[in-house]
C-alpha cells in the first residue's frame, strides 16, 4: 500500500482514509506520520474499517525475518546465501 499521504497539504480525512482502504491488500504496510493534522483523527476509523474486512495488525518489528537473512540495498528480505 505504502504512503497514506497524510503528509501532503491540503488533503482532507476523507481523501486518506478513502486512499488507503482502495490499494491496501494482504502484508501491506501503511506509512503514517505523526506531525500532521488529520491522522491521529483518522486512524481509529481506519482501523476499524480494516478490522471489518478481515484484516489483522502487527508491528513491523514483527514481520522482519531476522535468522538466516538479510535485508537488500532496495529493502527486500533475502535468504542469506
Amino acid at each position: 500500500m505504502g504512503d497514506s499521504l497524510d503528509w501532503k497539504p491540503g488533503i482532507s480525512q476523507e481523501e486518506i482514509i478513502a486512499r488507503i482502504l482502495k490499494k491496501v491488500k494482504s502484508g501491506s504496510i501503511i506509512l503514517f506520520h505523526n506531525d500532521t493534522p488529520h491522522t491521529a483523527k483518522i486512524l481509529p476509523s481506519v482501523i476499524s474499517s480494516l478490522r471489518k474486512e478481515g484484516y489483522d495488525f502487527e508491528p513491523v518489528s514483527k514481520l522482519i525475518l531476522r535468522e538466516h537473512y538479510i535485508i537488500d540495498l532496495e529493502g527486500r528480505q533475502k535468504m542469506r546465501e
